[in-house]
């Protein structure tokens, strides 16, 4: 009731103030909105409506239905009937909001404009050739300032900072955050030539096997030791993520290895994978069964 009430109100000051006309609303379990037929709206226009809506709720402005007998009665002349059909036989409701708008209407309504207690417009999303004004009316605006309030006490909590100072500390730390990244792949990068570089000078003559994991990496890292590995007698068995639940996995090797091992891998990890460039990539679901693959390995190059 109160929602739609408010939408009559909103509908009638965009009309009356501006000449935007209302083409369809919705109610929804949040926030509503109203379909106006312009995309043209400026920020002052949308405060001047709610100024102007919020001073008819404190003039407690009275709100009723009337019934009228017949389609064919004068007085519906002043009121909008825009969807009556023609052929219409039987009463017509229509709603007032004294001073201000007769609209046809079979919903339940506030009887009094006090009764809403306040509307916030909130933000106009634009569309082709109209907008959609969405707004909060009654219960809802103390709701989402309650809201509001418990995000900024949780913020002010964790940023040790105040409302006004959450964006300028928020751009900062994702500055901050962006330079750490590219440092931490950097260090990534340099991590994969080092392990490739360890594992050449260590790699005995019958040793062609590297297995590795790195909690850390990515695929580029995996990628990235292969390549500087480059070596096509060694077979790398390279996983990333967690060393329990999800990760990836790459398996570099001669095709026949591949072929061979390659879907028994994805298998053993829960997974699924592709072969492509002489490896056997993929994802896996259970990276537990990660010294499975290993000791099969093992057995099968080392003995």
């Amino acid at each position: 009731m109160q929602q739609h009430s408010g939408q009559h109100l909103v509908t009638a000051v965009a009309d009356a103030m501006y000449g935007f006309k209302t083409m369809s609303w919705n109610l929804g379990e949040t926030e509503s909105f109203i379909e106006l037929n312009t995309s043209n709206i400026t920020q002052d226009q949308i405060d001047n409506i709610e100024r102007v809506v919020n001073e008819k709720i404190r003039d407690a402005v009275p709100m009723y239905p009337t019934l009228y007998d017949s389609i064919d009665d004068p007085k519906l002349k002043e009121a909008r009937t825009r969807g009556l059909p023609d052929d219409h036989v039987g009463p017509v409701r229509v709603v007032t909001i004294e001073g201000m708008e007769n609209n046809m209407c079979c919903g339940t309504h506030v009887s009094n404009l006090s009764h809403l207690q306040a509307v916030k417009l909130l933000v106009c999303e634009k569309g082709k050739g109209k907008c959609y004004l969405i707004f909060l009316v009654g219960d809802r605006v103390l709701n989402y300032a309650q809201k509001c309030y418990n995000n900024n006490k949780a913020l002010t909590e964790r940023l040790k900072t105040g409302p006004d100072n959450f964006a300028e500390l928020i751009d900062k730390l994702q500055k901050t955050s962006k330079s750490t990244q590219k440092n931490a792949v950097t260090l990534l990068r340099d991590l994969a030539v080092l392990e490739a570089e360890k594992f050449k000078q260590k790699k005995s003559p019958d040793n062609h096997l590297l297995c590795l994991h790195r909690k850390e990496g990515d695929v580029e890292f995996m990628n990235i030791l292969v390549n500087e590995v480059n070596d096509q007698t060694v077979t790398l068995f390279l996983t990333v993520g967690d060393e329990k639940t999800t990760g990836m996995f790459m398996f570099a090797a001669d095709e026949a290895t591949i072929t061979k091992f390659g879907p028994k891998i994805a298998e053993l990890l829960e997974g699924k994978g592709f072969s492509r460039y002489g490896r056997y990539q993929g994802k896996a679901n259970k990276m537990a069964n990660r010294s499975k693959v290993e000791n099969i390995l093992r057995g099968h190059f080392i003995g």
